[in-house]
């Protein structure tokens, strides 16, 4: 991560006749306190930037890479644009306005980021850019600035406080340390407390506020209204970070892991959205556990392997209990592991997704990966519905990944993966067919619908001849569903590259694709 380090050049002697501050004043804030609120609102809004960014473009490493990138060069012009305003004007009160200059723009980034960032999804959507072009322009629109400004702070400080030449490297070493420890308190206070407690919204405004009180303290006194309006705007009730297209926001929260929004439509249908809203990860239907989605496929591809219900299964992305929910119907003998990292998610489903408590069901609210690793039961199915839209975790998707699930497996049992992505576009799965392929003697496929598809793996043959047989035994609902699969079930997609856990470039392949697809070239397919 980075920080509002201060860099300091060669030192000139500075007279006493070279102040260029009024003899009469009112006290000035330390220049210590000012670098340390600096460094520590610089990490903050750093790591809130990138939270900002992840309901619309997600919280991938590269969305994480062009926050860095962007602070870290708006961090180096400030140091260069502030060594040479120290020259200019060496003087604290100048360099107090240029500090409350930038809280005022921290300030305005919630305010904002919404409606900004809404056209500039909608745009790059038009385009069909990938989310990591977006989140660039999105990070440089709205933070460069700011942090620009925060980052002339260090070597002005450094010009101020040197009496002599001789106790240059002494300063520069005094203020360096106290801007980064700054720095790291802002880390962690924006990442354990503030967006926790507070949200990534009202965490800008408290970082904004730390900065225009510490900034006012060395200027005259009608500029505390500064700090006196950006006080009032944390008092203002935060909206939906997204508004609905269709149907109404009935619930959302800003958990520890990303962006969450229950959406209810009309007719009581109810969807659960995370980050940028690009995929539906759970949906209730009033009066059925059935979706019409491919979430209704996890009923039944099993059988292509089991000759009867399974007993034990594993749900990795348990998201809002709609699998969970329509095995406990059809299947209320089976004991099911729900694994889901955010933990809000199962208070979601127990709210608007029909969720409920019973003894079969237990939640774990941990990653998939640790999870099955420290794991001791072997399951008859394991479900893997752990990618989100546009970008996936890389460490699911590699072969030590896939050999970990399959030594989790009861014998005979099968492992169940719905790969989403772009309609006509099959990269994805190539790859995901071929790692798969390295830990399965046998791998299929079932193109439940035109953007999912369910992978599975498994020691044992698959065969549509196992759905055909027992669609027979199957509850009524459950007949159709079963021959659809055993219709569309097909051999797995071949060319695609073995992902492991040294090198699984997931992001730059979703990216290439929706890149591809915006030039006019096949979306999907190896070249």
């Amino acid at each position: 991560m980075t920080g509002s380090a201060p860099s300091a050049g060669p030192a000139r002697p500075i007279s006493a006749s070279s102040r260029t501050e009024p003899p009469r004043r009112r006290a000035l804030p330390p220049l210590e306190a000012l670098v340390f609120v600096v460094g520590a609102s610089t990490l903050g809004a750093e790591i809130a930037a990138a939270r900002l960014m992840a309901p619309f473009f997600g919280a991938s490493t590269i969305v994480w890479a062009n926050t860095i990138a962007v602070v870290l060069v708006a961090l180096s012009v400030g140091y260069w644009f502030g060594g040479r305003m120290a020259d200019r004007r060496p003087d604290l009160r100048s360099l107090c306005g240029l500090v409350l200059g930038a809280s005022l723009l921290l300030g305005l980034v919630p305010i904002v980021a919404q409606p900004f960032l809404s056209l500039s999804v909608k745009a790059f959507d038009d385009v069909s850019l990938g989310a990591g072009f977006g989140s660039l322009l999105g990070v440089l629109a709205l933070v460069a600035v700011p942090v620009l400004m925060l980052g002339a702070v260090s070597p002005w400080a450094i010009r101020l406080k040197l009496e002599r030449v001789e106790d240059s490297g002494e300063v520069a070493g005094r203020m360096y340390a106290i801007s980064t420890v700054g720095s790291l308190l802002g880390t962690f206070l924006s990442a354990l407390a503030l967006i926790p407690l507070l949200g990534t919204q009202r965490t800008f405004l408290i970082f904004a506020l730390a900065l225009a009180v510490v900034a006012a303290l060395g200027l005259s006194r009608r500029w505390a209204l500064v700090p006196l309006g950006v006080a009032a705007l944390l008092a203002l009730p935060i909206g939906t970070v997204k508004a609905a297209e269709e149907g109404r926001v009935v619930d959302e929260a800003e958990t520890e892991y990303q962006y969450a929004r229950v959406i209810e439509g009309s007719d009581g249908e109810r969807t659960l959205e995370l980050n940028e809203g690009q995929a539906i990860h759970s949906l209730y239907r009033p009066g059925t556990v059935l979706t019409g989605g491919y979430w209704d496929g996890f009923l039944v591809a099993p059988f292509a392997v089991l000759r009867e219900p399974p007993r034990r299964v594993a749900m990795l992305g348990f998201a809002g209990g709609t699998t969970a929910r329509a095995y406990a119907r059809y299947f209320p003998a089976a004991r099911i592991d729900g694994v889901e990292i955010d933990r809000e998610l199962f208070d979601l489903g127990r709210r608007w997704f029909g969720l409920r408590r019973r003894p079969q069901l237990h939640e774990y609210a941990e990653d998939a990966r640790p999870f099955l690793r420290r794991s001791h039961t072997r399951y008859d199915v394991i479900f893997i519905d752990a990618y989100r839209q546009p970008y996936i975790p890389f460490y699911l998707s590699t072969r030590e990944f896939f050999s970990l699930a399959r030594d989790r497996l009861a014998p005979g049992g099968v492992v169940v993966v719905n790969v989403g992505h772009p309609e006509g576009s099959d990269r994805l799965e190539q790859v995901l067919s071929a790692t798969m392929a390295r830990a399965f003697a046998h791998v299929a496929r079932d193109p439940v619908e035109p953007t999912n598809t369910l992978l599975m793996g498994s020691r044992r043959p698959i065969a549509s001849a196992g759905l055909v047989r027992a669609a027979r035994g199957l509850p009524a609902d459950l007949r159709p569903l079963a021959l659809r699969s055993a219709a569309r079930l097909r051999p797995p997609l071949r060319g695609g590259a073995v992902y492991t856990d040294d090198r699984a470039p997931v992001e730059w392949l979703i990216d290439k694709s929706i890149v591809s697809y915006a030039a006019g070239g096949e979306p999907g397919g190896s070249r």
